[in-house]
Order: structure tokens, then C-alpha cells, then sequence
């Protein structure tokens, strides 16, 4: 059962907004997209991005063409991606997720670069400042270590006897670094033992499970390309040790997860489409403030909740987003 509608995907857009001037469509313009994931793991933000840009003007194959390059979780494939869209001399990269922009951001001062998600764009040394990024990096934030304390909020909500909590994360990441910081210093106020387990390949996810066992009520996974590709492997893992689960993302529940509060990603997409029409317009990276989400949404799978024997309380259904029935 769906609260609120998600944003259309690719196919079907408007026609509603300007379109880009005669001479820009005369022109042919390059982005050089790097992903940290896989391309199927995350193609429904992507088409959020490239329907966004079509309404805007911008259409792959007459005015503009879109090169992508995926990782699949292999963080050290990021710099040569880099690299070679320096060498193609793209007029924008568009860098999804922190490890991915910074990266980006070491290949080059001069190409712009703009990331639709980013846990911490300071914390992490990608911009000066929100409201003046400096140099030419500029994107949107999801305020992930913010974040954190909210969620586990949440969680003593739906468990209140909660008080041993595994945190698997893929310690690699910076964005996962920064959230571990923020759950540590958040959970001995609300009682709650907060225990890591590190990971930092795929091979690990398994080992980590095997670590935890018998030594968790719940299970908590900061959000990063490595453990979003293997969602589903970590739900089923999980679910067999009938562990409740907090995400930072629908996509995570949609695969089996509890509950997930956080950005509504394909949003912050079609925005992150927005900064990239004002700068192939003419605008610079560093005059453009890096926005925080306005869209959160809070997921709950009650099929995962009775798999898990967890009764949801009534007034958090009342506040979902989306119940997964």
C-alpha cells in the first residue's frame, strides 16, 4: 500500500518547462556519469535524473550524450573513471555518492562536478561550505550522520527493549565512517549498545553475520554503494537470524528490509538534473549551494515485521511514507 506517489520514471516527460535555447541545442554536450554501484542497482534514480534533464531540453543523442561508468562496488575502479572523462574533457561529471566525488574531485579542478547524493560534502573536504561550495564541486546532501540519531530513535519506537544493536558497515567508505562516529556517540543515550561489524568487500558480509550471531537484536546498515548492491544477501542473511532491520532507503525494504527512514533519492536526482541544466547554461559549481533533502520518506515491510515477529506500532504506520504489505 502506497501513501505517497514516487516520482515517474524514465519515458512520458513534459514538455511543461523551457527548453534549452537554440544555440545550446545546436550544440552537443558530454556528461561523464560515475557510479559506485551497478547500473541495475540504482536505474531507477538514474532515470529520474535523465527524465528531469528531457524536461528541461536536454535530450541523450541530440544535444547532449551521457557516458557511463559503474564500478559495481569496486572503489578502486573510481579513479581511473575519472581520469579518462578528464581525458575525454566531459563538460560535467556527474559523481553518485561520496567516494565517487571525491575521486572525481581529485582528477580535476576544472571540469565541473556534481554529486545527487552525498553523506557529509564537509565533513568529507568536497566543499568550502554549503551555502558557498568553492572550487567546482557542488551537489545535494543526505545529511547522513544527522541522520543517524533519528533512526535509531525510530528503532527503540518499534523495539523498546532494544539495547544490543549490530551495525554492519563498510568501514571503506567515508559516508559509513562518519555515520559509525554519529551512532556512537547517539546510542548510549538511548540505552543501546551499538556494536560494529566492519566490512569491506563482499566476501565480508557473510563473515560479519556469522560474527554477530547471537549477539544482536537488531541489525543497523549505513547506506553505501558496496551494501546496496548486496541488499538483498544481507536481507536474507537477517532474515534467517530473524533480525530486525533499519535501512537508510526504501530500495533497502523493498528487498526485504524492516524499515528505512532517509531521502527520497530519485527526487534528489531530478535535482541534482537541475544543477546540471544551470551549469551547461552557464552557471559555476562554485556559486550554486549545495541543497539538503526536503523529501524523507519512512518505509515499513510488515511481511519482513511478521517473518521477524515485530508488531509495528500503529502510530508509526499512521506517520509511513509506504507500507509494504
Amino acid at each position: 500500500m502506497r501513501r505517497r506517489d514516487f516520482i515517474t520514471l524514465l519515458g512520458g516527460a513534459a514538455a511543461a518547462w523551457p527548453v534549452a535555447s537554440r544555440a545550446e541545442q545546436s550544440k552537443l554536450r558530454t556528461i561523464g556519469f560515475m557510479g559506485a554501484s551497478g547500473s541495475a542497482a540504482i536505474s531507477g534514480w538514474v532515470s529520474a535524473f535523465v527524465q528531469r534533464l528531457t524536461e528541461l531540453g536536454w535530450a541523450d543523442g541530440r544535444n547532449l550524450t551521457v557516458e557511463y561508468r559503474w564500478a559495481e562496488g569496486r572503489f578502486e575502479r573510481l579513479a581511473g573513471f575519472a581520469e579518462e572523462f578528464v581525458q575525454k574533457k566531459v563538460d560535467i561529471i556527474v559523481a553518485e555518492g561520496t567516494v565517487t566525488t571525491i575521486a572525481a574531485k581529485n582528477a580535476t579542478a576544472a571540469i565541473p562536478i556534481v554529486f545527487p547524493i552525498a553523506g557529509d560534502p564537509i565533513g568529507n573536504k568536497l566543499v568550502n561550505s554549503l551555502a558557498r561550495p568553492g572550487g567546482n564541486v557542488t551537489g545535494l546532501s543526505i545529511q547522513a550522520t544527522d541522520l543517524a540519531s533519528k533512526r535509531l530513535e525510530l528503532f527503540r519506537e518499534i523495539l523498546p527493549d532494544l539495547n544490543l544493536l549490530a551495525v554492519v558497515a563498510n568501514v571503506s567508505s567515508p559516508n559509513s565512517a562518519l555515520e559509525i562516529g554519529e551512532l556512537r556517540s547517539s546510542a548510549p543515550a538511548l540505552g543501546i549498545d551499538a556494536r560494529i561489524f566492519e566490512i569491506r568487500t563482499a566476501e565480508d558480509i557473510a563473515l560479519a553475520f556469522e560474527a554477530l550471531k547471537g549477539n544482536a537484536q537488531a541489525l543497523y546498515v549505513p547506506p553505501d554503494p558496496l551494501v546496496f548492491s548486496h541488499r538483498r544477501d544481507i536481507n536474507t542473511l537477517a532474515l534467517g537470524q530473524r533480525l530486525p532491520t533499519m535501512f537508510a532507503y526504501r530500495d533497502y525494504v523493498q528487498a526485504g528490509g524492516l524499515v528505512s527512514y532517509g531521502p527520497n533519492l530519485p527526487h534528489l536526482f531530478r535535482r541534482a538534473a537541475e544543477f546540471v541544466d544551470k551549469i551547461l547554461r552557464g552557471a559555476r559549481p562554485a556559486d550554486i549551494p549545495v541543497e539538503q533533502p526536503t523529501k524523507f520518506d519512512l518505509v515499513f515491510n510488515l511481511m519482513t515485521a511478521k517473518e521477524v515477529g515485530v508488531e509495528v506500532p500503529p502510530t508509526l504506520l499512521a506517520r509511513a511514507d509506504e507500507v509494504i504489505e
